[in-house]
């Protein structure tokens, strides 16, 4: 039995400490909005935020996340900055096939979490790894600048 904290609730599920926490998200938690995208932490789709860090989650195990603090993309919208990149995602259009966009919005809202005046050079360190198929980097680029001038 693995014992979470997952956004801001007190969780339990019936799994190895060994199992990704995206399988426990998804399999045991019935929480799809983290996504499985390569299974290798490369793609950016299962992010989530651990103690506030960015992480991915197809990788860490669960028994890695125990006692520490996780949001998922579920409740991301609930910050400052989470809801401000939330509206300006849709402000800005970004999503296309959609996909991506959970770990999208995760690395971004850490990223303001931490830094409410990115550079692009900023936005560039923060959102590497995150890959989108359809290419909206331009627009996930504007709608970050868009929500830090919400947050700060």
């Amino acid at each position: 039995m693995i014992r979470l904290n997952v956004n801001g609730k007190a969780v339990q599920a019936d799994a190895e400490s060994d199992t990704p926490l995206l399988w426990v998200l998804r399999d045991h938690l019935s929480m799809t909005g983290t996504k499985f995208g390569c299974g290798m932490a490369l793609c950016g789709a299962c992010t989530v935020h651990i103690n506030g860090q960015p992480t991915r989650s197809c990788i860490t195990p669960a028994s890695a996340a125990a006692g520490k603090k996780i949001i998922t993309i579920e409740a991301v919208g609930t910050t400052k900055a989470g809801k401000a990149i939330q509206d300006a995602w849709i402000a800005e259009d970004v999503p296309q096939c959609g996909y991506c966009q959970s770990g999208q919005i995760m690395s971004a809202t850490a990223l303001l979490a931490s830094n409410s005046k990115p550079t692009d050079a900023d936005i560039d360190a923060a959102m590497a790894g995150n890959i989108c198929r359809c290419a909206t980097y331009v627009r996930i680029r504007a709608a970050i600048k868009r929500a830090a001038k919400n947050v700060s």
